[in-house]
Order: C-alpha cells, then structure tokens, then sequence
C-alpha cells in the first residue's frame, strides 16, 4: 500500500489519537486537527491525499466542511459520523465524500476502507520535483539535492524550503511562513530566523551572502526569483483520480531522514 499524507479532523481526542496511531503504524504521514479552523489550515500547508473527516464538530458542520473540500478537488474523503440512516448516508457521499464509516466502528473496518481508497492511487504526469538548476527539490522523497549533492534536511527545514519555493519569488512574513509550514507549531515566528540561518548554510554557495532565500527588510524572506528561470522543470508524480474526475493528488514516499 501507497505511503500518504493523511489529515484527521475529528473532535473527539480520544478516538483522533487512536486513529492517528494505527495510520501512524501503517507508515501513512499523519496530521490531525480538532476543528475547522485548525483543518483549513492544516489542509491548505499539507494538501492531504486522504482527509477523514467527522461530520459533528465542535465549530461547524462537517458535511458543510466535506463540500467545501470537494470545491478544492484535491483530497480523498471519508467521512465518519454517528448519523447512521439512509439520507444521512446519503447526504454525505453527495457532499463530496468518497466513503462513509458509521460510529461506532471496528478499527480493522476502518483501515481496510482506508486501504481501498489508497488504492486508487496511481502514476500520472503531475509534478513530483522542482528543478532550479543547482538546488533540485524532491517532492515526493523529501530530499534535496544542491550540486548534485545530497543534502541532510531536517522535515522543518524541508517544509520551510518548500512553502518558500512555492511562493516563487513573493516575500513572505515569518508569522506567515510559520503557519504556512508548521501549522500545529506554537513557535515564536523569531524562531524562523534559526531554521533559515541552518537551511543557508546547507544550500547557500556562501551563506554570509546568501543569494538563494533572501532578507526581506521589514518582512521577512523570499526565495530568489533569479532562480526561477520560468517554471521549474517538472518530473512525472505518484498521484490518484477520483471517480468524478478531480485532477490529480500528491501521493508522498517515506521520508528518507
């Protein structure tokens, strides 16, 4: 079965817990959030291949929060709830969810239904590494490559690169990038400096003058456009489609550190 990047948002922390620790065991990537509020965010920065979601939370509807994630036409959904008739069965999988787990529920049921639904990932021609010429950033390893050399990474470091990276040459603010790249952090965005200090000496031909990520006076950092020659060079990537034809989904490999 596919490693993937797997978002819980489930208001009940006990059941959350529990099932973040089995999904955990089968090798997924695993980030789970108790609200709406939280699961926006978390979505937004991680872009799951798989949401479970609760259809009761404590700030909002889930089934209106399913058919908000459908319009994003990225992420596999399953939804769980304690409504357990026809219509609200039916309600549910015409808001957006790719299957439906009434409560209670055996936890072998639960990752069997996770498993099918993983396996409708497959190969496409999406994206699955960003090419800068003498930096080479690996989506789907996490890996990083500057002057054909390998670069050690921490997973903090690599997030930061990568929400730089996308931002394609827009100054981000260090509150901004902190959300962006540790949503579940309660860091002091200061501690941005650290990580961008640890990244430029890994990446930075000389990190006392550093052409790569760049200071943004009164701002932030930015990712230098120079690089960007155009768009990156894109690699095919693992990816998966849904039956309603949504485009296609980063699927992530394990980590190598």
């Amino acid at each position: 079965m596919a490693t993937v990047c797997i978002q819980i948002i489930e208001g009940n922390p006990h059941l959350r817990s529990l099932l973040g620790w089995h999904l955990q065991q089968a090798g997924h990537w695993v980030h789970q959030s108790a609200t709406i509020h939280q699961a926006r965010e978390t979505f937004y920065s991680r872009q799951p291949t798989l949401v479970i979601l609760d259809s009761d939370l404590p700030d909002g509807d889930g089934i209106e929060f399913c058919r908000w994630l459908q319009q994003q036409r990225q992420s596999l959904i399953l939804m769980l709830s304690a409504r357990n008739t026809e219509s609200d069965i039916v309600t549910g999988l015409r808001a957006g969810a790719d299957d439906y787990l009434t409560k209670p529920f055996g936890m072998q049921e639960f990752m069997a239904r996770v498993e099918a639904l993983i396996r409708r990932v497959r190969v496409t021609n999406a994206p699955m590494s960003l090419d800068y010429g003498d930096l080479k950033i690996d989506l789907v390893q996490r890996r990083v490559r500057f002057k054909d050399e390998l670069i050690d990474l921490t997973p903090q470091e690599f997030s930061l690169l990568y929400v730089l990276a996308q931002a394609e040459g827009t100054p981000l603010s260090r509150s901004e990038l902190l959300r962006r790249a540790w949503p579940d952090a309660i860091d002091n965005p200061r501690t941005i400096d650290t990580h961008v200090l640890s990244l430029r000496k890994k990446i930075e031909t000389d990190p006392r003058q550093p052409s790569i990520i760049q200071t943004v006076r009164n701002i932030g950092y930015r990712f230098n456009p120079s690089l960007l020659q155009g768009n990156p060079t894109p690699t095919p990537e693992l990816a998966t489609h849904r039956n309603n034809g949504r485009p296609p989904l980063r699927v992530a490999a394990r980590p190598s550190f």
